[in-house]
């Protein structure tokens, strides 16, 4: 049986949408998560995630990483990102929002060189021997084995010691979860979106190459930007992975073409907050965050299983052909929904303000580059 493919515009799709799911639940005291991924009507399946209820004993930590190029930039994040948070001093000291920006650019550090090529081999399931690159197949580390301690990552003698790194990259955008404080650390067009009320507020910011604060610094690196796209092939203006634009020796990582540094915003949870969702721009370029909120608001009045009800939203996203490209991408999203305790109470209707918004969004705590 042979699988037909079409090339429309940027993206290779098959004849017919791989719609079977990867889906999960888990929790713990404070909160519930489900989450699914689904590969559609592309020719790969390029994101992956990570879900830790238990990062450590009052911390938890999601992801979602979406990959382009192959996927095996994604998968390294996956595996490694948390890891490198849990290790930072800051963390120790209870910085998150500071061990996060060290994990997103230490993962550009680590996948350089002979040990760097070495795992992103052993992630991907196939070399092209022609252009280099590594690609893999739908991957994500289960919650058992995400959280052992990674060892110092020390240099390594090899016939790739030079390796500079990938050419494929992903985005990341991460939420770190701690007693009643939301840390969001993102780069890239990944999105996280909270629902307080019933009103979607977005916890991170869409890095598109036309953004100002993105065109200055893309512009003094040296790149340029051609149809909404840097150099005139890359469609985000931070990620993590895609070396080709980070060579210059003259500037910071923060200050290349593109970069790994991530927009941090810490938001203070309270009563109101119903639940967080992250995804990758698969279901955002199909719906807006209050449609998604609003349309996860309506699932949850006859399903309580939230890994459910993301594989609802993936199934409206799909697009019936791929004649428009919106809903062929992969997709990916992981819902938390925040656990009320008895003391809590619930908001009174005066909290509302007459035309129906909240009165006050969540109070965010913003560190931009």
């Amino acid at each position: 049986m042979c699988t037909c493919f079409n090339q429309i515009g940027m993206g290779i799709y098959l004849s017919t949408p791989k719609t079977e799911k990867f889906s999960e639940d888990g929790e713990n005291d404070h909160l519930r998560y489900g989450l699914s991924s689904m590969q559609g009507w592309r020719s790969t399946m390029e994101d992956a995630h990570a879900a830790h209820t238990d990062l450590d004993e009052s911390t938890s930590f999601f992801g979602v990483y979406d990959g382009h190029g192959g996927k095996v930039v994604a998968k390294f994040c996956a595996k490694f990102l948390h890891q490198q948070v849990l290790k930072s001093e800051a963390y120790a000291a209870g910085d998150i929002g500071t061990s996060l920006q060290k994990a997103f650019l230490r993962m550009d550090d680590m996948m350089r060189g002979q040990r760097g090529w070495r795992e992103l081999a052993t992630l991907g399931d196939k070399i092209n021997k022609f252009s280099g690159m590594i690609e893999g197949l739908i991957w994500s580390p289960r919650s058992s084995d995400g959280n052992e301690q990674a060892d110092d990552w020390v240099f390594e003698e090899g016939p790739h010691s030079d390796f500079a790194g990938p050419t494929s990259g992903s985005t990341a955008c991460v939420a770190v979860i701690r007693n009643n404080q939301l840390i969001v650390a993102n780069a890239g067009d990944s999105r996280c979106v909270i629902s307080r009320k019933g009103q979607a507020y977005n916890l991170s910011r869409d890095h598109k190459p036309d953004l100002e604060i993105e065109k200055e610094r893309i512009l003094k690196a040296g790149g340029f930007i051609h149809a909404g796209r840097i150099n005139g092939s890359l469609n985000l203006a931070r990620a993590i992975g895609d070396m080709e634009f980070k060579q210059n020796k003259y500037l910071p990582a923060e200050k290349q073409i593109v970069t790994a540094n991530p927009d941090i915003n810490t938001v203070e949870l309270c009563d109101e907050d119903e639940f967080m969702v992250l995804a990758c721009d698969g279901i955002w370029d199909c719906m807006s965050s209050q449609q998604l909120v609003d349309f996860i608001h309506e699932q949850l009045h006859s399903e309580t299983k939230a890994s459910a009800v993301c594989e609802r939203v993936i199934d409206r996203c799909l697009a019936p052909s791929t004649a428009r490209g919106d809903g062929c991408d992969n997709m990916t999203m992981i819902l938390v929904q925040f656990k009320k305790h008895a003391q809590s109470s619930a908001p009174s209707e005066e909290q509302t303000s007459s035309n129906g918004q909240v009165e006050s969004e969540p109070k965010q705590e913003r560190s931009e580059t």
